[in-house]
């Protein structure tokens, strides 16, 4: 019994051992699609793989390419912004060396004018004084030739001896005014 039980179990399959044919077959399956794998779609996604690295290397190599014409862009526009700076200040240092050379032009134009305008206004006094001088001149000449006349008695109607008469009066009435003035300062 113990012979038949041993026969029975060598007679009796394991569920976790394949029979050989089955192992025949499934290396054979297994070397055709190994083959075919190794034929057929290994170099295809070889060379799928070789472009998309290409591909990925061009990208860089252009985003490389992008970065240094950004820097270089970026160097112009601060190159350029430094030169607008520099304009604007040189313009702004022109306006005011243009504001203050208005500035003098207008001051001294200024004074020019208050100078034409005070020398014509002092001319204009000089001129209503003589006349002025010359009125009373006439006036007090009148009244002195009139004075003289009734105090002396005899009519004054010649003109060059009452030119005379007004002028030699004018000159004492200057002459004592001038003495008392300067009576009038030694004081």
């Amino acid at each position: 019994m113990q012979t038949a039980l041993i026969l029975a179990a060598e007679e009796t399959h394991n569920p976790l051992i394949p029979e050989i044919y089955d192992i025949v077959w499934s290396a054979v399956a297994f070397v055709i699609i190994f083959l075919v794998m190794w034929r057929v779609v290994t170099p295809r996604i070889t060379k799928m793989l070789d472009e998309r690295t290409e591909a990925i290397e061009g990208g860089i190599k252009k985003a490389e390419a992008a970065q240094q014409q950004a820097a270089a862009a970026l160097d112009e526009y601060n190159k350029q912004l430094a030169d607008a700076r520099a304009e604007a200040s040189r313009i702004r240092e022109q306006a005011r060396a243009d504001a203050t050379a208005i500035g003098n032009e207008v001051r001294e134009q200024a004074a020019a004018d208050a100078a034409r305008i005070t020398a014509n206004a002092q001319a204009q006094i000089e001129a209503e004084r003589q006349s002025a001088l010359q009125s009373l001149r006439t006036e007090v000449g009148t009244l002195a030739l009139d004075l003289a006349s009734g105090v002396i008695g005899e009519s004054l109607q010649d003109d060059a001896k009452a030119t005379a008469v007004v002028d030699r009066f004018l000159a004492d009435l200057e002459s004592s005014k001038g003495a008392q003035t300067a009576a009038g300062t030694e004081h």
